[in-house]
């Protein structure tokens, strides 16, 4: 098994698609994995095929999927498959990472707001909660959300602090002078250095 993972690897880096396709579909995860990245390389993913991994039987594979529709440009055709992850709480961070990380449209930009709104309120993971208000900020929208998560754990408190760069108002003012008094130190730095101060 460590042999063909490794000369599916090397396949990757030396261009041999007949190789990194074979291991595409083997039957253990792993292979799958390693064909998974090869392919990656060699730019042989499509939608389709990112669409089969997102629904690999494995969570490894699942999770590998994800990581890579996030730099994809193909991300945006599967936010379905990547919003249906969320459930599971072993893909649930990397998936808002990876919500978090596409040019979305309206519509899709719109369901994906409520849905990272749910997880950033309800789940019960703070790493989770943390990506989906990180996930919000990058995308612009969820200020509901991410400013109820600046009264979360600290870990959270400061990703919501920075999840507010890109919004303005005095909801939003009031946040950062809250996060100026913030027990947490680091909670704190940042919203002074949003604040500007």
């Amino acid at each position: 098994m460590k042999h063909l993972c490794r000369s599916i690897a090397i396949a990757g880096h030396t261009g041999d698609e007949s190789t990194v396709r074979s291991g595409l579909d083997h039957d253990a995860p792993e292979v799958r994995i390693v064909a998974l990245n090869a392919a990656d390389r060699l730019n042989l993913i499509d939608r389709d095929s990112l669409s089969q991994f997102l629904a690999d039987p494995d969570i490894g594979v699942r999770y590998r999927a994800i990581e890579l529709a996030a730099r994809s440009s193909l991300g945006k055709d599967v936010v379905a498959l990547l919003l249906s992850a969320l459930d599971e709480p072993k893909l649930c961070e990397v998936s808002c990472f990876a919500l978090g990380e596409l040019p979305l449209e309206a519509q899709a930009k719109a369901q994906v707001e409520v849905s990272l709104s749910h997880v950033a309120a309800d789940n019960d993971d703070p790493l989770a909660r943390e990506a989906a208000v990180a996930a919000l900020g990058s995308l612009g929208c969820g200020l509901a959300a991410i400013l109820a998560a600046t009264t979360d754990v600290a870990t959270v408190r400061r990703r919501a602090i920075l999840a507010l760069a890109p919004f303005e108002g005095q909801e939003v003012d009031a946040a950062l002078a809250k996060g100026l008094e913030d027990r947490d130190w680091q909670v704190r730095q940042a919203a002074e250095d949003l604040a500007g101060g």
